[in-house]
């Protein structure tokens, strides 16, 4: 994350952080990278300040899920610690690092550990689109609400429902913090009880990378992502691959006549991958 000195916290953010974190007169500095939601550091705690209407169609913007999330990860290193929450603000532990760049076999590994955990407690996380129909019927619906056509969606596949499991739900390269040659997921207002492909999908997409690393995985990194990946998941990834560019291109549309100008070329990588 890039620091800036600029972009002060609003005094009742101040106030009633102050009141559960002994912040002292630490400096607030404000932390880019997010695209919705405003950041700063304070010592060794981040303090997360959820904006109104900050949730799309495709991604939530939930402070309760994700307190709920931060809570269920404890102790597994996968998420940062969770030090104190208020009404639309969460505080967490500050993880040093940069985030992620290049070794997607390592955004691989770190997925398939929070996909693979089998001991967890979990709260009633939102349940996402699970199979190719739940899919194709979540994607048109996004796509009925532009006002600009895309192409025909793909066929439906016919790929029944998988195993739900606890999902990331933004798994962006912005949200993973590498240090040590491990990743640190941040960013949990979109966690699901879903399919592990979800999470690789959303790694994978020409848009997402363009967006927020500035260029697209190529073939080869591709590649090496999926091949580190469990076969079984990776499989069935590529199944419903041309479904997930569907529908990734279906919320770029909506983001973009939103007034988001980048989502626009981010559409059009999406759609080249169709």
């Amino acid at each position: 994350m890039t620091l800036h000195t600029h972009a002060f916290p609003p005094e009742h953010l101040r106030a009633s952080v102050s009141t559960a974190l002994p912040l002292r007169d630490q400096p607030w500095e404000a932390l880019s990278g997010g695209r919705v939601n405003r950041l700063w550091r304070v010592g060794d705690t981040v303090v997360k300040l959820f904006q109104p209407n900050g949730e799309s169609p495709l991604f939530p913007n939930d402070r309760q899920a994700e307190t709920l999330a931060l809570e269920a990860l404890a102790g597994t290193g996968l998420a940062p610690i969770l030090t104190a929450q208020g009404p639309d603000w969460v505080a967490y532990r500050y993880v040093p690092g940069a985030i992620w760049r290049k070794d997607p076999r390592l955004v691989a590994r770190t997925l398939t550990a929070l996909h693979q955990r089998a001991n967890l407690k979990l709260p009633a996380f939102r349940k996402a689109a699970n199979g190719s129909a739940a899919l194709l019927a979540q994607a048109e619906a996004i796509a009925a609400l532009c006002n600009a056509k895309l192409p025909p969606p793909p066929q439906d596949p016919g790929i029944p429902p998988g195993p739900a499991r606890l999902i990331h739900g933004d798994a962006v390269p912005g949200n993973m913090i590498e240090a040590e040659d491990r990743l640190t997921l941040i960013d949990w207002q979109c966690p699901a009880l879903g399919d592990a492909t979800e999470d690789l999908a959303t790694f994978l997409s020409p848009a997402m990378q363009w967006l927020y690393r500035g260029r697209v995985l190529d073939a080869a990194d591709t590649a090496s992502f999926l091949d580190a990946c469990p076969r079984p998941t990776a499989d069935r990834y590529r199944h419903l691959a041309q479904l997930y560019h569907w529908r990734m291109a279906a919320h770029c549309l909506w983001k973009a006549e939103q007034g988001d100008a980048d989502y626009a070329t981010a559409l059009t990588l999406e759609l080249a991958a169709l």
